[in-house]
Protein backbone atom coordinates (compact mmCIF):
# COMPACT_ATOMS: atom_id res chain seq x y z
CA UNK A 1 0.00 0.00 0.00
CA UNK A 2 1.31 3.49 -0.83
CA UNK A 3 2.41 6.10 1.70
CA UNK A 4 -0.63 8.17 0.74
CA UNK A 5 -2.85 5.15 1.38
CA UNK A 6 -1.38 4.63 4.85
CA UNK A 7 -1.83 8.33 5.65
CA UNK A 8 -5.48 8.27 4.58
CA UNK A 9 -6.02 5.06 6.55
CA UNK A 10 -4.55 6.63 9.69
CA UNK A 11 -6.60 9.79 9.36
CA UNK A 12 -9.80 7.80 8.88
CA UNK A 13 -8.97 5.62 11.86
CA UNK A 14 -8.78 8.70 14.08
CA UNK A 15 -11.66 10.68 12.57
CA UNK A 16 -14.04 7.71 12.66
CA UNK A 17 -12.97 6.78 16.19
CA UNK A 18 -14.31 10.08 17.53
CA UNK A 19 -18.04 9.71 16.60
CA UNK A 20 -18.74 7.01 19.19
CA UNK A 21 -17.98 9.44 22.01
CA UNK A 22 -19.90 12.27 20.32
CA UNK A 23 -22.94 10.08 19.64
CA UNK A 24 -22.96 8.95 23.28
CA UNK A 25 -23.02 12.59 24.38
CA UNK A 26 -25.69 13.57 21.84
CA UNK A 27 -28.17 10.71 22.50
CA UNK A 28 -28.35 11.75 26.15
CA UNK A 29 -30.40 14.74 24.97
CA UNK A 30 -31.42 14.06 21.35
CA UNK A 31 -33.32 11.12 19.85
CA UNK A 32 -31.29 8.78 17.60
CA UNK A 33 -33.18 9.75 14.39
CA UNK A 34 -32.63 13.43 15.21
CA UNK A 35 -28.90 12.77 15.70
CA UNK A 36 -28.73 11.18 12.25
CA UNK A 37 -30.75 14.01 10.68
CA UNK A 38 -28.55 16.70 12.22
CA UNK A 39 -25.37 14.91 11.24
CA UNK A 40 -26.38 14.28 7.63
CA UNK A 41 -28.02 17.68 7.08
CA UNK A 42 -25.01 19.59 8.44
CA UNK A 43 -22.62 17.51 6.38
CA UNK A 44 -24.65 17.96 3.18
CA UNK A 45 -24.98 21.73 3.62
CA UNK A 46 -21.23 22.11 4.21
CA UNK A 47 -20.40 20.14 1.04
CA UNK A 48 -23.00 21.52 -1.41
CA UNK A 49 -20.81 24.40 -2.68
CA UNK A 50 -17.89 22.05 -3.25
CA UNK A 51 -20.08 19.46 -4.99
CA UNK A 52 -21.39 22.17 -7.35
CA UNK A 53 -17.82 22.89 -8.46
CA UNK A 54 -17.36 19.23 -9.44
CA UNK A 55 -20.36 18.89 -11.75
CA UNK A 56 -23.15 18.57 -9.20
CA UNK A 57 -25.89 16.01 -9.82
CA UNK A 58 -24.86 15.61 -13.47
CA UNK A 59 -21.99 13.42 -12.28
CA UNK A 60 -24.51 10.94 -10.85
CA UNK A 61 -26.39 10.31 -14.10
CA UNK A 62 -27.18 6.60 -14.39
CA UNK A 63 -25.79 5.81 -10.92
CA UNK A 64 -28.76 6.62 -8.68
CA UNK A 65 -29.71 3.03 -7.93
CA UNK A 66 -26.19 2.21 -6.74
CA UNK A 67 -26.01 5.47 -4.83
CA UNK A 68 -29.25 4.76 -2.97
CA UNK A 69 -28.04 1.26 -2.10
CA UNK A 70 -24.72 2.62 -0.83
CA UNK A 71 -26.42 5.37 1.20
CA UNK A 72 -28.77 2.82 2.79
CA UNK A 73 -25.95 0.48 3.82
CA UNK A 74 -23.36 3.09 4.83
CA UNK A 75 -25.49 5.84 6.38
CA UNK A 76 -29.27 5.49 6.58
CA UNK A 77 -29.32 2.12 8.34
CA UNK A 78 -26.05 1.96 10.31
CA UNK A 79 -26.15 5.46 11.78
CA UNK A 80 -29.53 5.09 13.41
CA UNK A 81 -28.63 1.56 14.55
CA UNK A 82 -25.45 2.83 16.21
CA UNK A 83 -27.22 5.81 17.78
CA UNK A 84 -29.96 3.53 19.13
CA UNK A 85 -27.37 1.11 20.49
CA UNK A 86 -25.41 3.84 22.27
CA UNK A 87 -28.45 4.79 24.31
CA UNK A 88 -27.60 1.57 26.17
CA UNK A 89 -24.04 0.54 25.28
CA UNK A 90 -20.79 2.26 26.22
CA UNK A 91 -19.18 4.11 23.31
CA UNK A 92 -16.06 1.95 23.64
CA UNK A 93 -18.05 -1.27 23.34
CA UNK A 94 -19.80 0.05 20.23
CA UNK A 95 -16.49 1.02 18.66
CA UNK A 96 -14.98 -2.40 19.37
CA UNK A 97 -17.95 -4.26 17.90
CA UNK A 98 -17.77 -2.19 14.71
CA UNK A 99 -14.24 -3.57 14.32
CA UNK A 100 -15.88 -6.76 13.04
CA UNK A 101 -16.29 -5.07 9.63
CA UNK A 102 -13.14 -6.72 8.15
CA UNK A 103 -14.35 -10.11 9.41
CA UNK A 104 -17.65 -9.61 7.58
CA UNK A 105 -15.69 -8.41 4.54
CA UNK A 106 -13.74 -11.69 4.37
CA UNK A 107 -16.95 -13.75 4.40
CA UNK A 108 -18.66 -11.46 1.89
CA UNK A 109 -15.65 -11.69 -0.40
CA UNK A 110 -16.17 -15.44 -0.68
CA UNK A 111 -19.88 -14.99 -1.31
CA UNK A 112 -19.41 -12.49 -4.16
CA UNK A 113 -16.91 -14.59 -6.07
CA UNK A 114 -13.45 -14.21 -4.54
CA UNK A 115 -11.99 -17.66 -5.20
CA UNK A 116 -8.34 -16.90 -4.58
CA UNK A 117 -6.70 -19.15 -1.96
CA UNK A 118 -7.19 -17.86 1.57
CA UNK A 119 -4.10 -18.10 3.75
CA UNK A 120 -4.54 -20.05 7.01
CA UNK A 121 -3.75 -16.90 9.01
CA UNK A 122 -6.89 -15.25 7.61
CA UNK A 123 -9.11 -18.15 8.71
CA UNK A 124 -7.45 -18.09 12.14
CA UNK A 125 -8.06 -14.34 12.29
CA UNK A 126 -11.71 -14.88 11.45
CA UNK A 127 -12.12 -17.36 14.30
CA UNK A 128 -10.16 -15.18 16.75
CA UNK A 129 -12.19 -12.10 15.84
CA UNK A 130 -15.46 -13.96 16.34
CA UNK A 131 -14.12 -15.24 19.66
CA UNK A 132 -13.54 -11.65 20.72
CA UNK A 133 -17.12 -10.78 19.79
CA UNK A 134 -18.36 -13.75 21.83
CA UNK A 135 -16.32 -12.62 24.84
CA UNK A 136 -17.39 -9.00 24.55
CA UNK A 137 -21.06 -9.86 24.08
CA UNK A 138 -20.96 -12.53 26.80
CA UNK A 139 -18.80 -11.65 29.79
CA UNK A 140 -18.50 -8.05 28.67
CA UNK A 141 -22.21 -7.35 28.39
CA UNK A 142 -25.06 -6.87 30.80
CA UNK A 143 -28.67 -7.98 30.81
CA UNK A 144 -30.71 -6.15 28.18
CA UNK A 145 -27.74 -5.53 25.89
CA UNK A 146 -28.64 -8.25 23.39
CA UNK A 147 -30.57 -6.10 20.91
CA UNK A 148 -28.21 -3.09 21.14
CA UNK A 149 -25.29 -5.42 20.39
CA UNK A 150 -27.26 -6.92 17.49
CA UNK A 151 -27.86 -3.42 16.11
CA UNK A 152 -24.12 -2.67 16.14
CA UNK A 153 -23.33 -5.93 14.34
CA UNK A 154 -26.01 -5.17 11.71
CA UNK A 155 -24.40 -1.77 11.21
CA UNK A 156 -21.01 -3.47 10.81
CA UNK A 157 -22.48 -5.76 8.16
CA UNK A 158 -23.75 -2.72 6.26
CA UNK A 159 -20.31 -1.11 6.51
CA UNK A 160 -18.76 -4.25 5.01
CA UNK A 161 -21.16 -4.37 2.05
CA UNK A 162 -21.22 -0.65 1.17
CA UNK A 163 -17.61 -0.37 -0.09
CA UNK A 164 -18.26 -3.22 -2.51
CA UNK A 165 -21.04 -1.18 -4.10
CA UNK A 166 -18.90 1.96 -4.15
CA UNK A 167 -15.97 0.14 -5.70
CA UNK A 168 -18.02 -1.65 -8.36
CA UNK A 169 -20.67 0.88 -9.32
CA UNK A 170 -19.66 4.34 -8.10
CA UNK A 171 -16.08 4.69 -9.31
CA UNK A 172 -15.33 7.83 -11.27
CA UNK A 173 -17.80 10.05 -9.40
CA UNK A 174 -16.03 12.92 -7.63
CA UNK A 175 -15.91 11.98 -3.92
CA UNK A 176 -17.41 15.29 -2.78
CA UNK A 177 -20.39 14.88 -5.14
CA UNK A 178 -21.00 11.32 -4.00
CA UNK A 179 -20.71 12.27 -0.34
CA UNK A 180 -23.06 15.22 -0.68
CA UNK A 181 -25.69 13.20 -2.52
CA UNK A 182 -25.59 10.34 0.02
CA UNK A 183 -25.89 12.72 2.96
CA UNK A 184 -28.73 14.66 1.32
CA UNK A 185 -30.64 11.44 0.61
CA UNK A 186 -30.18 10.29 4.21
CA UNK A 187 -31.31 13.67 5.57
CA UNK A 188 -34.43 13.55 3.39
CA UNK A 189 -35.23 10.08 4.72
CA UNK A 190 -35.00 11.24 8.34
CA UNK A 191 -36.89 14.53 8.02
CA UNK A 192 -40.32 12.81 8.15
CA UNK A 193 -39.11 10.34 10.77
CA UNK A 194 -38.12 13.14 13.13
CA UNK A 195 -41.19 15.24 12.25
CA UNK A 196 -43.53 12.36 13.11
CA UNK A 197 -41.73 11.48 16.33
CA UNK A 198 -43.13 14.49 18.17
CA UNK A 199 -41.65 17.54 19.84
CA UNK A 200 -37.86 17.64 20.15
CA UNK A 201 -36.55 19.53 23.18
CA UNK A 202 -33.76 22.01 22.57
CA UNK A 203 -30.49 20.25 23.47
CA UNK A 204 -27.79 21.81 25.61
CA UNK A 205 -24.50 23.30 24.42
CA UNK A 206 -22.59 20.03 24.86
CA UNK A 207 -24.98 18.07 22.65
CA UNK A 208 -25.10 20.85 20.04
CA UNK A 209 -21.30 20.95 19.89
CA UNK A 210 -21.22 17.17 19.48
CA UNK A 211 -23.70 17.31 16.60
CA UNK A 212 -21.73 20.10 14.91
CA UNK A 213 -18.45 18.15 15.05
CA UNK A 214 -20.25 15.00 13.92
CA UNK A 215 -21.66 16.83 10.90
CA UNK A 216 -18.63 18.80 9.79
CA UNK A 217 -15.56 16.75 10.75
CA UNK A 218 -16.81 13.19 11.22
CA UNK A 219 -19.20 13.31 8.27
CA UNK A 220 -18.44 15.94 5.62
CA UNK A 221 -14.65 15.79 5.84
CA UNK A 222 -14.51 12.10 6.74
CA UNK A 223 -16.58 10.84 3.82
CA UNK A 224 -14.55 12.76 1.25
CA UNK A 225 -11.46 11.12 2.74
CA UNK A 226 -13.22 7.73 2.79
CA UNK A 227 -14.07 7.76 -0.91
CA UNK A 228 -10.54 8.92 -1.66
CA UNK A 229 -9.26 6.01 0.45
CA UNK A 230 -11.38 3.51 -1.53
CA UNK A 231 -9.94 4.88 -4.78
CA UNK A 232 -6.41 4.75 -3.39
CA UNK A 233 -6.33 1.30 -1.75
CA UNK A 234 -9.47 -0.55 -2.92
CA UNK A 235 -12.67 -1.53 -1.15
CA UNK A 236 -11.30 -4.46 0.84
CA UNK A 237 -8.38 -2.57 2.36
CA UNK A 238 -10.56 0.47 3.06
CA UNK A 239 -12.39 -1.57 5.70
CA UNK A 240 -9.16 -1.73 7.72
CA UNK A 241 -10.15 1.59 9.36
CA UNK A 242 -12.56 -0.54 11.38
CA UNK A 243 -9.77 -1.92 13.56
CA UNK A 244 -8.00 1.41 13.96
CA UNK A 245 -10.96 3.50 15.11
CA UNK A 246 -11.95 1.24 18.04
CA UNK A 247 -8.65 2.03 19.72
CA UNK A 248 -9.52 5.72 19.52
CA UNK A 249 -13.08 4.99 20.68
CA UNK A 250 -11.90 3.07 23.76
CA UNK A 251 -9.33 5.73 24.66
CA UNK A 252 -11.83 8.60 24.37
CA UNK A 253 -14.51 6.62 26.20
CA UNK A 254 -12.16 6.08 29.13
CA UNK A 255 -10.53 9.53 29.18
CA UNK A 256 -13.52 11.76 28.38
CA UNK A 257 -16.59 9.77 29.42
CA UNK A 258 -14.96 7.80 32.27
CA UNK A 259 -16.15 4.49 30.81
CA UNK A 260 -14.54 1.50 32.56
CA UNK A 261 -12.05 -0.60 30.61
CA UNK A 262 -12.82 -4.03 32.07
CA UNK A 263 -10.83 -7.21 31.49
CA UNK A 264 -13.54 -8.48 29.12
CA UNK A 265 -13.40 -5.24 27.12
CA UNK A 266 -9.59 -5.29 26.97
CA UNK A 267 -9.25 -8.96 26.03
CA UNK A 268 -12.30 -9.06 23.77
CA UNK A 269 -11.21 -5.86 22.05
CA UNK A 270 -7.70 -7.21 21.49
CA UNK A 271 -9.10 -10.41 19.99
CA UNK A 272 -11.46 -8.49 17.69
CA UNK A 273 -8.85 -6.01 16.49
CA UNK A 274 -6.09 -8.61 16.15
CA UNK A 275 -8.37 -11.14 14.52
CA UNK A 276 -9.74 -8.58 12.10
CA UNK A 277 -6.22 -7.53 11.15
CA UNK A 278 -5.21 -11.13 10.49
CA UNK A 279 -8.43 -11.87 8.61
CA UNK A 280 -7.80 -8.88 6.36
CA UNK A 281 -4.17 -9.70 5.59
CA UNK A 282 -3.28 -10.64 2.04
CA UNK A 283 -0.18 -12.46 0.84
CA UNK A 284 0.95 -11.47 -2.62
CA UNK A 285 1.09 -14.29 -5.13
CA UNK A 286 2.58 -14.22 -8.62
CA UNK A 287 -0.86 -14.28 -10.23
CA UNK A 288 -2.07 -11.44 -8.01
CA UNK A 289 0.07 -8.90 -9.85
CA UNK A 290 -2.03 -9.33 -12.98
CA UNK A 291 -5.48 -9.82 -11.51
CA UNK A 292 -7.58 -7.36 -9.56
CA UNK A 293 -9.67 -8.75 -6.75
CA UNK A 294 -13.46 -8.93 -7.10
CA UNK A 295 -13.89 -6.17 -4.56
CA UNK A 296 -11.74 -3.81 -6.59
CA UNK A 297 -8.71 -4.48 -4.37
CA UNK A 298 -5.77 -4.51 -6.79
CA UNK A 299 -3.07 -6.72 -5.23
CA UNK A 300 -0.33 -5.09 -7.28
CA UNK A 301 -0.90 -1.87 -5.34
CA UNK A 302 1.00 -3.41 -2.44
Amino acid sequence: MTRRGWLLLGLMGVIWGIPYMLIKVAVAEVSPPAVVLARTAIGAVVLVPFAARHGGLAALRGRWRALLAFAALEIIGPWVLLSNAEVTLASSTTGLLVATVPVFAVVLGRLVGDRRPVAPVRWVGLVVGLGGVALLTGLGSSSGHGWPIGQVLLAALGYAIAPIIADRALQGIPPVVLTTACLAVAALVYVPVVALSGHQAMPGARAIASLAVLGVVCTAVAFVLFFTLITEVGAARSTLVAYLNPLVAVALGALVLSEPVTAAVAVGGALIVGGSAAASSRHRQASDVLVAGPLGDTPSSG
